[in-house]
């Protein structure tokens, strides 16, 4: 069959690849709550019954000029009445020298196994192919004279990615999984010894589940995402609960997100002695969709106790619902209807 040519293609094209070269792409926030799952999971592009159109802005440190900041762009949907979706990831992520901007480029299928398309009961493929390039800004480092290690120039590299997953929807059950930064990673991240570290291979798992009252008005969401980094060895877990409300013009949503590190890093206190300290993230968000416009906002917050700053990130979505299909499946699941 066609659908498992496609699955086949996808498999080979996923473990012979992994001789390539390519470079650290799109960082894991907690945008994906904002109703854009397709940001880290490649198989959610076209799942909705709208084609899906997604502005993130986020930064840390607003009176700084070099803070931490990140900015998406994406759009995702189906391709007609076909099982067969494409989508699509513009970025730019910029921390103090070091800045990445990108684009991927998506493919998903979605193989339904309901009889009907009445009960949601369907399984999702998803690749992603990107073009990232990756700077260092060293121009203003040698004002303070010569420095063998220092080009005085701005480095830059530019590298291939790709992204794979799959997304298992049952009713109002969901689980995704992806691997993302697939291919190694030559490109001018070096430590002091000259060591490049080109592994930045990120295996990502999320579900969850959504719960319904009664008057079919309120519905509840607790989810979990769980990360774990295979070159550093970085593991962290998310876990979520949203609330949504439908209403006569749209739906309301709040949650909130506590993300733990299983790693920790360690200091000296006041006293010299040795402490480790894990991450710790806690993450308040609010929503609105009204007549197919999205607004999103989300304040991310740093629990621990050893910070260089209190300040937290503020992050802004902006979307946009078009193209929508009538409702097919008799789920309350807001991520596809």
């Amino acid at each position: 069959m066609r659908i498992n040519k496609i699955i086949v293609t996808f498999l080979i094209t996923v473990f012979f690849c992994n001789k390539t070269t390519s470079q650290e792409g799109l960082p894991i926030y907690s945008d994906y709550l904002s109703d854009n799952f397709y940001l880290l999971f490649p198989s959610m592009a076209g799942v909705s019954n709208c084609t899906k159109l997604r502005f993130t802005g986020r930064k840390q440190w607003m009176d700084q000029d070099k803070s931490p900041n990140l900015q998406t762009l994406s759009i995702n949907g189906r391709l007609g009445e076909s099982r067969s979706a494409l989508g699509s990831i513009i970025f730019n992520d910029e921390n103090g020298y070091h800045s990445q901007s990108g684009a991927y480029f998506t493919y998903a299928h979605h193989i339904l196994f309901s009889r009907s398309e009445l009960d949601l009961n369907m399984l999702s493929f998803g690749l992603s192919a990107g073009l990232i390039q990756y700077k260092l800004d060293e121009s203003s480092f040698l004002n303070a004279g010569f420095d063998p290690l220092i080009s005085g120039v701005e480095q830059s590299a530019t590298d291939f990615n790709i992204d794979f997953g799959f997304s298992y929807q049952y009713l109002d059950f969901y689980a995704h999984a992806s691997i993302k930064n697939l291919l190694n990673n030559d490109g001018i991240n070096f430590n002091e010894q000259g060591l490049s570290y080109n592994n930045l291979r990120t295996y990502l798992f999320s579900t969850g589940y959504l719960f319904t009252d009664n008057t079919n008005q309120w519905n509840f969401e607790p989810s979990f995402m769980f990360a774990h980094k295979d070159g550093t060895k970085e593991t962290f877990l998310d876990a979520n609960l949203k609330v949504y409300r439908e209403t006569d013009f749209g739906r309301l949503w709040a949650g909130i997100s506590y993300r733990n590190s299983f790693d920790g890093a360690e200091f000296l206190d006041s006293q010299d002695q040795i402490k480790t300290q894990k991450l710790k993230y806690i993450t308040p968000l609010i929503g609105l969709e009204f007549e197919g416009f999205v607004f999103a906002y989300t304040y991310s917050y740093q629990s621990n106790s050893i910070v260089f700053d209190n300040g937290g990130y503020h992050q802004l979505t902006l979307g946009f619902n078009f193209g929508c299909r009538k409702t097919r499946y008799d789920c309350n699941c807001p991520w596809i209807k």
